[in-house]
């Protein structure tokens, strides 16, 4: 695959965190680590591409406090450096449903810009690493794992909604019954922490 090495890209999240410092740095470690758990049980994938593609997906938010424009400023910072796979997650990892009107962030870039994502799109069939991510980028809070349905909320509360957001809900919903079937055991089993950070409550306290 077409992705850093992990010390490399482990390089590019301290520098982009130390560019952007924000909720957004934990939450793509969060994601990483959830993509190389499942991968770790799954036949068909590698844990540690996994575990890169999550790190990165988000890696465009170095540029800055951007909603949709820093899946572009991601892939354009990877792609520039031949890694041509990890850059293909910074797209398609907000996209569940393969169709640019379901985004419920601004799309603050040029209009040619928002073209290119959908013709890129449009061009390509997602793979297993494209929907491992999709999954796991709502399996992860910046405060740690957590069920899908409240990272839905999550990102309802702070962009809004629109008329494809239950179809995108659906769809990550069966991506994690599709994962569920992949490893053979729930996903949300092999999350550590996840009851805590979910319903943030330590019956241990």
């Amino acid at each position: 695959m077409k992705i850093p090495k992990l010390e490399e890209a482990l390089q590019l999240m301290n520098e982009a965190k130390a560019m952007n410092p924000g909720p957004w740095c934990d939450h793509s470690f969060y994601a990483a680590r959830a993509a190389g758990a499942i991968a770790e049980l799954h036949p068909e994938l590698d844990s540690s591409n996994a575990y890169i593609l999550g790190l990165l997906h988000d890696i465009g938010r170095r540029e800055g406090m951007h909603q949709m424009r820093h899946i572009l400023d991601g892939y354009k910072f990877l792609h520039a450096k031949g890694f041509d796979d990890a850059a293909r997650i910074c797209l398609t990892h907000s996209f569940p449903v393969k169709d640019i009107g379901t985004a419920v962030a601004k799309w603050d870039c040029p209009d040619n810009m928002k073209s290119f994502v959908d013709s890129y799109l449009s061009g390509i069939e997602y793979n297993e690493y494209d929907r491992l991510i999709q999954l796991c980028d709502y399996l992860a809070l910046p405060s740690g794992f957590t069920l899908v349905e409240k990272r839905m909320i999550d990102v309802a509360l702070r962009y809004g909604t629109n008329e494809y957001s239950i179809l995108k809900w659906k769809e990550i919903l069966n991506c994690r019954r599709h994962f569920d079937a992949k490893i053979g055991c729930p996903v949300y089993s092999i999350l550590p922490g996840i009851v805590k950070n979910t319903f943030e409550f330590d019956p241990n306290t």
